[in-house]
């Protein structure tokens, strides 16, 4: 009878969670370290952790092109206080001049990147931006052209991100990156410079249930709204 329950039970939570996008996992105080696994990116880890990449490289003295290995520890530093916000703001206090000045300039071009976004394809918006969904869905037949939203470098393209499927993420400045999951086929690899427009990927079904493009935009690590950057 005990077991006849139990039984019941997971089958139960296994349902309740295949519904569920589960490609984040959420901050927390205990998340201070990370152990590097087979596949890893630096990249994929902040992305993973909605953290930044250079705070993570910063934190762990890791020099561009930002190698790790497996069985490697990386420093988190955040906490429920917000501590990753806190050293940043500390550090750019203690800046020079000439670092602020250079700073300055590049939040001038940062700010002018929204307007040079394009729709990754055309087709049906079927989920909006949500405090728990990170992006927007868009479902498109299967084999349909993913095209790169704004011109950068894929700093990622592989499917070990639970729930993603095969992604790519594209950095296309220090501040802004999108990704693109769940497609049948990559069309670029690691390192590849991309133009806006240019065919990146298909659409496919990796990672959930029916055909479709899973697209998001970070701004300094966090999610912000895809439809707030993409043309009308």
């Amino acid at each position: 009878m005990l077991s006849k329950i139990l039984l019941s039970l997971i089958l139960a939570l296994g349902l309740s969670l295949s519904g569920c996008y589960t490609g984040v996992v959420q901050p927390n105080k205990q998340t201070r370290y990370y152990i590097v696994q087979k596949g890893d990116t630096l990249f994929a880890i902040a992305w993973r952790y909605r953290l930044n990449a250079k705070s993570i490289a910063r934190w762990n003295n890791l020099k561009d092109p930002y190698v790790i290995k497996p069985g490697q520890r990386l420093r988190l530093a955040y906490s429920g206080s917000n501590k990753a916000k806190t050293e940043t703001a500390k550090t750019s206090k203690s800046s020079s001049r000439k670092q602020q000045a250079t700073q300055a300039k590049k939040k001038v071009a940062e700010v002018k990147a929204p307007g040079s976004w394009s729709w990754p394809l055309k087709g049906q918006l079927i989920s909006q931006y949500s405090a728990d969904r990170n992006g927007i869905d868009i479902a498109a037949n299967k084999g349909t052209a993913v095209k790169a939203a704004a011109s950068g470098r894929i700093v990622y393209a592989g499917n070990g991100i639970r729930g993603y499927g095969n992604l790519l993420i594209i950095k296309h400045n220090a501040t802004y990156f999108s990704a693109y999951a769940h497609s049948r086929k990559l069309m670029v690899v690691e390192g590849d410079d991309v133009k806006r427009g240019q065919k990146i990927a298909e659409v496919g079904s990796t990672g959930t249930n029916r055909n479709k493009l899973h697209f998001e935009i970070r701004k300094n690590g966090d999610p912000v709204d895809p439809l707030r950057y993409l043309p009308r």
